[in-house]
């Protein structure tokens, strides 16, 4: 049986990408779908061209790894794509944040890290040559961004979790593909905190951009996924400029 794993299927860009997934993957059976509203989840039938399976849960949480890891023994699946969309952020200074809801800083760390890590060990036995590994990073991975310093460090660790990963599974014809979009029009900020930033606003793109995008880079085994001429100019910037100096134009 071919599948595809989408985390954080319930919203945003983890709901597009298993929109997406039918056009791009035909001879998928089932598209394996986890986050934690489930009637979100059932929504998702009427979207996709291919079969879901759900699993409820919180990724912080052991229950759903106990529950995919019983039914990934069981069907012994292909997995051709596992897209690890699970994420979220919040802005403000660390010490901000950490006055007002203290979790929010490790939950962070633990659903944008090491749920993510655990999610790519679980289903490393299953991929097959030409299999595909997608993980949501983010444009924050660039550069340190006081404000906003937890999520990006947080995606930092992705980009180059997501690099390495794919130069070791190269020698199996596995690709993996850290996509970097900007600000993207989803309920993200309605966790984050809303959007002020007028640049930022500016260069706001359509989830089913970014996720097409991607989908597109990630069958031409690209190692990163940017989408658009700002972000793209905003990654060699930070190749170029000192991240102190940047940082000190960042700093609220």
């Amino acid at each position: 049986m071919k599948i595809a794993v989408v985390t954080g299927a319930s919203s945003g860009m983890g709901r597009e990408f298993v929109r997406q997934l039918g056009y791009f993957y035909r001879s998928l059976d089932e598209i394996w779908v986890i986050a934690r509203r489930r009637e979100r989840l059932e929504e998702l039938r009427e979207l996709s061209r291919i079969p879901i399976r759900i699993f409820e849960g919180n990724l912080i949480k052991k229950q759903v790894y106990r529950e995919l890891s019983c039914a990934l023994e069981e069907e012994q699946p292909d997995i051709r794509m596992l897209v690890n969309a699970a994420g979220f952020g919040k802005s403000g200074s660390v010490e901000a944040i950490a006055s007002v809801d203290f979790r929010a800083q490790t939950d962070m760390v633990d659903l944008n890290c090491r749920a993510l890590t655990r999610m790519t060990l679980f289903c490393l036995p299953y991929l097959g040559r030409g299999s595909r590994i997608i993980n949501l990073a983010s444009a924050a991975a660039f550069c340190p961004q006081p404000g906003f310093a937890v999520y990006a460090a947080t995606k930092s660790y992705v980009l180059s979790f997501s690099r390495a990963l794919g130069a070791e599974l190269r020698r199996r014809g596995v690709y993996v593909t850290a996509v970097c979009p900007g600000p993207v029009d989803t309920e993200f900020f309605n966790i984050s905190g809303a959007l002020t930033n007028p640049l930022k606003k500016l260069t706001m793109a359509k989830a089913e951009d970014v996720v097409h995008r991607a989908l597109k880079d990630s069958r031409a085994g690209r190692e990163m996924s940017v989408y658009g001429i700002a972000m793209r100019a905003a990654f060699l910037g930070t190749r170029l400029v000192p991240h102190g100096l940047i940082m000190k134009l960042m700093r609220p």
